[in-house]
């Protein structure tokens, strides 16, 4: 016998509070539902993309207390007391981020779909290292997979990116 608790109570639905771009948020969630399901399925921020479920192709990336985090193997449960934010909450004032605007400008996102993944991720980047070279860049998003692109406008828009922030807090 397991040491585990299937009891009907260890594994009921609980209401949680998230904190999700800045908002609180109540979910209904079990103890074994990934953040990605409670954001997409019970929050209706479809942004943040299901790719591989498995951890190894980066579309689910959100950030957790300011980190990236894969939402496809982070449980629910243990977010209700961090700060979560998903693609759609990178900017409060519903403009694009410098990154979103790059990625569009160069051509880095073809299909989409691996996009908010690759923006997080670089989003965590940027804000940790404002002046990031193409090795730390490449190391920074060795975590996620684009099908359509050869990574090199990728790269380019978050190369791109870094340079305007550093002019922007520059002239501040």
């Amino acid at each position: 016998m397991s040491d585990r608790d299937l009891s009907p109570a260890a594994v009921a639905p609980r209401v949680i509070t998230l904190t999700v771009n800045g908002a609180p948020r109540t979910a209904t969630v079990r103890p074994y539902d990934v953040l990605l399901d409670v954001l997409r399925e019970e929050l209706n921020l479809t942004g943040t993309k299901r790719g591989c479920d498995m951890g190894t192709c980066g579309c689910c990336t959100v950030h957790l207390d300011g980190r990236p985090r894969l939402s496809c193997l982070t449980l629910a449960l243990d977010c209700a007391d961090k700060a979560i934010t998903t693609i759609e909450g990178l900017r409060p004032d519903a403009r694009l981020d410098t990154l979103q605007r790059f990625f569009a400008e160069t051509g880095g996102s073809q299909c989409g779909f691996c996009t908010p993944g690759f923006i997080m991720t670089a989003r965590a980047l940027l804000d940790a290292n404002q002046n990031p070279d193409d090795a730390e860049i490449r190391e920074a998003i060795s975590g996620n997979v684009c099908r359509c692109t050869g990574y090199v406008k990728i790269i380019e828009a978050i190369r791109r990116a870094a340079a305007e922030e550093r002019i922007t807090a520059a002239e501040r």
